[in-house]
């Protein structure tokens, strides 16, 4: 397994990564939301910046988006989900920025827990996601406080 940037040729296998991570981890958001946030990113990801794990043959497994020191997305083939692989990601993340934020959904106590055993601490709530959907974000940060 090892990290790579992302290129175009990477577009359909990390959106149907997306896919298979979301279906078997997001099961609080309603069919609508699904379908409109699905489009979306059918649009958007495959052109977005990502570090991807890939296995030895170079198909990528995991992929992670990040704004400077914000982990943006973090998605996991969910065949291969409890192997490691969000534990390499993030551990790659912290040789890059001393300090690290992600936005989790208050829903996915999974995701939760992973940031949590990864050393992340709440720092804060949001009622809403970031498009004001009503999906609770419980915010946190790994490291030291980050300035501005």
């Amino acid at each position: 397994m090892r990290i790579r940037p992302s290129t175009v040729e990477d577009g359909a296998r990390v959106v149907e990564i997306w896919r298979g991570a979301v279906h078997a981890t997001h099961d609080f958001l309603t069919p609508a939301d699904l379908a409109e946030i699905d489009a979306q990113v059918e649009e958007f990801l495959p052109k977005t910046p990502l570090l991807l794990a890939v296995s030895d043959e170079d198909r990528p497994v995991a992929f992670m988006g990040m704004t400077e020191h914000k982990v943006d997305a973090l998605f996991i083939d969910p065949t291969l989900r409890g192997g490691g692989i969000g534990r390499l990601m993030i551990e790659h993340a912290a040789t890059l920025y001393a300090s690290l934020t992600v936005d989790v959904n208050e829903q996915n106590a999974q995701a939760v827990g992973f940031y949590e055993r990864m050393g992340f601490v709440r720092t804060g709530r949001s009622d809403t996601d970031d498009q004001g959907r009503p999906y609770p974000l419980i915010h946190m940060r790994r490291g030291a406080a980050i300035e501005g």
